[in-house]
């Protein structure tokens, strides 16, 4: 993949992150600029299945409801890590 399409990627992954929640907002941008970059290419894409959930189940997950997949959890968990 050319560093074009790395930024076109990111960059479609940034409006994305754009949610109705400015809380989600600040988690998802957060994780894809200090994480996403270095993830594994299974972690990437456990993060861009999360962006096509629903705000609402979004934001439950976010505030530790159990999430039944556990490569959106690993995600999820590293948010946290994002956030320090």
């Amino acid at each position: 993949m050319s560093a074009q399409d790395d930024r076109t990627r990111l960059s479609r992954l940034r409006w994305r992150c754009r949610r109705g929640m400015r809380e989600l907002d600040v988690v998802l941008q957060r994780y894809l600029e200090q994480c996403y970059p270095g993830a594994a290419p299974a972690e990437q894409e456990a993060f861009e299945r999360l962006l096509e959930l629903q705000d609402p189940q979004l934001l439950a997950y976010v505030m530790r409801q159990a999430v039944p997949d556990p490569e959106l959890a690993h995600v999820i968990a590293r948010f946290t890590d994002a956030g320090t």
